[in-house]
């Protein structure tokens, strides 16, 4: 009998198991924002975009206001991230 084998088979299984429901998880997370990348990218060089840009650099925005998506950079490094995860699911 190989208790050591069956304790390190056992620890194998538990962090396979712990993987994949992580990834489980991710996963369903992962496609519950599709509505929001959908308007994202719309909402990126669309005049309501411009508009709220050009506001910001007016200085007609609460200063407190969160603005990362008036930065081209964030929607567009995002939206690039989404669809090389798609290349890679399928």
């Amino acid at each position: 009998m190989n208790t050591e084998r069956i304790t390190q088979m056992e620890q194998r299984l538990d962090r396979a198991t712990a993987a994949v429901e992580a990834l489980e998880a991710a996963i369903e997370q992962y496609k519950a924002t599709s509505d929001d990348l959908a308007a994202l990218d719309t909402y990126l060089g669309s005049p309501e975009w411009h508009a709220d840009r050009d506001d910001d650099e007016a200085g007609r925005l609460p200063k407190g206001l969160r603005r990362g998506v008036l930065s081209e950079d964030a929607i567009w490094n995002l939206l690039e991230r989404h669809r090389e995860l798609q290349k890679h699911i399928q």
